[in-house]
């Protein structure tokens, strides 16, 4: 029986087994199954595929679409480039892997300027510097918008929270923020990007990844000030659907 998997931890927060099971169902396809193995280390990984002979993919979240990479016999270019993995191929006792983010992203950003109808921002601030940002800093390049990350620790990112505080320049200028950070995610909902919310207006656009909740603290406080918001969830579902393209694509 063909087996689809999730790797991540804690995968709680993850709709990838109830989209996908579904998915099967309404396809009339019988034969597979899809499962969540939350993985507590990346080390655990090659233990994890070897006991389960019948894979043909896998989904890969927070924190290992990074560390995934350093196991996987193949990288798409793309991949690479960006430097991230959330979705594997299994086929011929060989793993190949992809970033399904960069799609998914591209296409519900460009959506979201077009619902908007104000045009395309020019710069952004990205919030977070890990591999979910690394697909979001690859579209950006490719849409030509400038942009910054952000992040807590000194050194990781072009700036820290506290330099967005010391001045509005910063919030002037760079009207799209794009988190990708799990802030905000259920069920710390309490929590959002430590930013200076009084200097959002409504010309700023504010997209977050995170889709449950639907409207993190986060995309409150832009709408509160006027502002444009989408969350991740248009994402999710295009970058599952390219995953199950790759899958099956190649059988």
């Amino acid at each position: 029986m063909p087996l689809y998997a999730l790797i991540g931890y804690p995968l709680s927060h993850s709709f990838s087994k109830k989209y996908f099971t579904e998915k099967f169902e309404r396809l009339n396809i019988r034969d597979s199954r899809y499962e969540l193995h939350p993985l507590d280390a990346i080390e655990a990984f090659p233990v994890l595929v070897a006991s389960l002979p019948e894979l043909k993919g896998m989904n890969v979240t927070l924190p290992y679409k990074e560390a995934v990479m350093a196991y996987l016999d193949e990288i798409d270019p793309a991949a690479a480039e960006v430097g991230a993995v959330n979705t594997i191929l299994f086929q011929k006792n060989k793993t190949k892997g992809y970033n399904t983010d960069v799609y998914g992203f591209e296409q519900s950003l460009l959506n979201f300027f077009g619902k908007v109808g104000k045009g395309k921002p020019e710069k952004a601030l990205v919030f977070g510097t890990g591999g979910a940002a690394k697909a979001v800093w690859y579209v950006l390049n490719k849409l030509n918008i400038e942009y910054k990350t952000v992040s807590r620790t000194p050194g990781k990112g072009d700036l820290t929270y506290q330099d967005l505080k010391l001045g509005r320049e910063y919030m002037d200028a760079y009207r799209l923020l794009i988190n990708t950070t799990p802030l905000g995610m259920s069920p710390k909902i309490e929590s959002c990007p430590d930013i200076p919310y009084e200097h959002l207006n409504d010309t700023h656009f504010l997209y977050d990844l995170v889709y449950n909740p639907e409207k993190t603290l986060f995309l409150k406080m832009g709408q509160n000030a006027g502002s444009a918001i989408c969350n991740g969830l248009e994402m999710l579902y295009l970058q599952a659907e390219k995953a199950w393209e790759i899958w099956t694509s190649e059988i």
